[in-house]
């Protein structure tokens, strides 16, 4: 899957707050409140999990 002008700003995103990331790919769901527990216990695993999700949809 090829990446598109988006999903290099949504990594930008996921790396300076990475539930702004998921939000923008995925929207108000179960990511998103995965992402956010994951980015307050501990930022590298939230970061890691938004670019999944993003490399993934």
């Amino acid at each position: 899957m090829a990446l598109t002008c988006t999903d290099i700003f949504k990594f930008i995103f996921a790396i300076i707050f990475p539930p702004l990331g998921v939000l923008f790919e995925r929207g108000c769901g179960c990511d998103l409140l995965i992402n956010i527990g994951l980015t307050l216990l501990g930022y590298i695993p939230g970061i890691i999990h938004a670019c999944y999700i993003i490399i993934k949809y």
